[in-house]
């Protein structure tokens, strides 16, 4: 920019010189050069600090590696390089094969467990049959003993004879007993229930779900709307240990201006901007300022094995990135995304010699054309 006022103050010069028909002498050309430094240094010590100007300008994009949830072999990749595609479109496949003996053998197991249900019902009514057999068998124990214990005292049978109904009463109340337990066991492996669901049933079914979502994982899809540029993934090759795949958003971008920290005042929201990208010469877009970044890349802290140095982070002092808000349509313009630009501020500051930042931007414009 500097190179650029210099060679319109000395084009002023030569057109005063010729128009005065002023003499070339060493007082004349002193006088140009000291009046050059003056007015150019002073021009560009204003212009630089009311309407700020980077050539650190870009327009960003969003990308998401693609790394499957799944490890295996790509046996198909549908995708084509640089073509839109629509959320959920097929990007490339896994084979499947031992994923499905995974969901084969979990749908087996859960067969297996709600058969086995079946059978802790039958357990269950088996246990109560036994049960109701050892009350019978008490009842009857009971009925011997005090029959016998009637005819003790008639004197009809000997302490021998009620020592042994006494003995089986005893044994079938321990064998009720046992048949009790039985039964609660029986009772609560039947009754054990999450949701109305056996617990074991549930959680076979629950890895069977797992070993289905897995399956489904072997077909890769696009997260969003967008597409896939350098695909460089083919059949045959590994994938599920890192990215196979960048998949760039569509329409999703943010055009942003880094600026020098002492500018920082004059770049306030609302602000006036104006663009050139490189990509497209001779023309300047129309933008505003949507927002300045609160905090610098170089001042941040995490934590760490070691002390903070500050003669590492004063090596450079960092830039401040502004949001910029394109206001003219420039979708009738072939332009990549992650494009450069050249970026200018216009405050409310000095603002009569705006025009002069103007005149060089649209100079560095077209400049593009041959550089």
């Amino acid at each position: 920019m500097g190179a650029l006022l210099l060679l319109g103050y000395a084009a002023i010069c030569v057109v005063f010189f010729k128009f005065m028909r002023l003499p070339v002498n060493k007082w004349t050309a002193t006088t140009a050069c000291l009046g050059g430094v003056v007015v150019v240094g002073g021009l560009l010590a204003i212009i630089n600090y009311n309407h700020p100007f980077t050539t650190e300008a870009r327009l960003y994009f969003f990308t998401t590696p693609i790394i499957p949830e799944v490890k295996g072999r790509v046996v198909e990749v549908p995708v084509e390089p640089n073509i839109a595609l629509k959320k959920g479109d097929v990007l490339f496949k896994i084979d499947p094969e031992p994923y499905k003996f995974v969901v084969a053998q979990k749908e087996a197991a859960v067969a297996e467990a709600e058969q086995g249900v079946k059978q802790l019902k039958s357990a269950q009514d088996q246990a109560a049959a036994s049960v109701a057999k050892a009350e019978a068998q008490v009842q009857l124990a009971q009925q011997a003993f005090d029959r016998q214990t009637q005819l003790l005292e008639k004197k009809v049978i000997a302490q021998a004879t009620v020592d042994t109904a006494s003995h089986n009463l005893e044994a079938a109340n321990q064998s009720l007993a046992e048949s009790q337990a039985a039964l609660e066991r029986a009772r609560l492996a039947y009754l054990s229930e999450i949701g109305g669901v056996n617990t074991t049933v549930a959680r076979l079914t629950a890895d069977l779900r797992d070993a289905e979502y897995d399956l489904d994982q072997t077909v890769v899809r696009a997260p969003t709307a967008g597409y896939v540029t350098q695909l460089f993934l083919r059949p045959g090759m590994m994938a599920g240990t890192a990215p196979a795949l960048i998949f760039i958003h569509e329409g999703d971008r943010v055009f942003a201006a880094a600026f020098p920290q002492a500018v920082v005042q004059r770049l306030t929201v609302g602000s006036e901007a104006e663009i050139a990208f490189d990509a497209i010469p001779g023309k300047v877009f129309q933008g505003k300022v949507s927002g300045v970044a609160d905090a610098v890349s170089q001042g941040q802290l995490q934590a760490s094995p070691t002390l903070l140095n500050p003669e590492d982070r004063g090596q450079t002092q960092g830039l401040a990135l502004v949001g910029i808000e394109i206001t003219d349509d420039v979708s009738g313009y072939q332009l990549p995304a992650g494009s450069t630009a050249q970026v200018a501020v216009y405050s409310t500051h000095m603002a009569s010699v705006a025009v002069v930042r103007r005149i060089l931007l649209r100079m560095k414009s077209w400049m593009n054309y041959i550089v």
